[in-house]
């Protein structure tokens, strides 16, 4: 796929679904690309963006590969260890109800995860969870609150996976108390507008395919609209870059916060976890997640 072509291709995708690919990768973006599109026999771009405009199914089985995400209930159990012992009980010290944003969040796994531990540290307690994505397939699945397959809940305990989640076949289906507890809406982190005042927001592995100037773009964006004292919960292999620069403080590898002086000393103090031994296999106290 020669420049030109490429060019076009992201123009009609544009036109077609709102999703604009200028601010993603271009080498890694155009090669998925070109490597989708040659499973189609078409004998060129123009051809292949003609069946885009006139063939809905094929234009979402686009649209599917370009926003796709691996996703479970837990992943980085550590991380998610981290926010249950550390990071909400200490936002949860100063405000009875959190408001929180799960930005990327796929087809529900992660807001999930995030109402679970919720609903365990402070049973009763209503919280606003706002969950968003791009893609519709994805937030459909999540709205349904299922089906989900065996490896997307791997990492949760037998008590777990009783209490909040119901069987059918193989397949897995969170519990209405859960699927309740989280608002999802269409939403483009490139291009919509940002809410505010959120004392939690959560955007994992989304940024990774992203250009070094739409990510820095994108983490003012986070921490304008987070609260003073708020925290920005990351992926395992991201990083703010600039974040002093920005405004942020790192807590951990996953977690920075836009700090007030009162929350960073208090997050300071605590921001060294060990996990226990016991803490090492499934987590007795919480009876969260299994840990690797």
């Amino acid at each position: 796929m020669d420049d030109r072509e490429y060019a076009y291709l992201k123009a009609i995708i544009k036109d077609l679904s709102g999703i604009d690919l200028s601010s993603y990768g271009e080498r890694q973006m155009r090669r998925r690309l070109t490597a989708f599109v040659s499973r189609t026999p078409t004998l060129n771009i123009v051809s292949y963006c003609r069946m885009l405009q006139q063939d809905e199914a094929m234009l979402r089985e686009l649209l599917v590969f370009l926003t796709i995400k691996v996703t479970e209930f837990f992943r980085d159990p550590s991380a998610f260890r981290q926010l249950e012992t550390l990071i909400l009980p200490r936002l949860l010290t100063h405000r009875r109800r959190l408001d929180i944003w799960c930005a990327g969040c796929s087809s529900g796994c992660e807001p999930y995860s995030l109402a679970i531990i919720l609903n365990r540290i402070r049973p009763g307690r209503h919280h606003r969870i706002m969950a968003t994505d791009v893609d519709e397939v994805a937030l459909s699945r999540a709205r349904d609150g299922g089906p989900f397959r065996s490896a997307e809940v791997r990492n949760l305990s037998e008590s777990v996976l009783q209490e909040y989640f119901r069987v059918s076949g193989r397949s897995y289906w969170i519990s209405d108390k859960i699927r309740q507890a989280v608002q999802f809406e269409r939403h483009d982190l490139l291009s919509d507008p940002f809410d505010c005042d959120f004392d939690l927001i959560m955007c994992r592995n989304v940024t990774i395919y992203l250009t070094e100037e739409a990510r820095n773009r994108l983490n003012r964006r986070f921490y304008e609209s987070l609260k003073s004292g708020g925290v920005i919960f990351i992926g395992g292999t991201e990083s703010i870059f600039d974040a002093t620069e920005i405004g942020f403080t790192r807590l951990d590898h996953c977690f920075y916060t836009k700090s007030s002086n009162d929350a960073l000393r208090s997050m300071k103090a605590n921001r060294s976890f060990t996990p226990t031994e016991e803490s090492r296999g499934r987590i007795n106290a919480a009876d969260i997640c299994t840990v690797f």
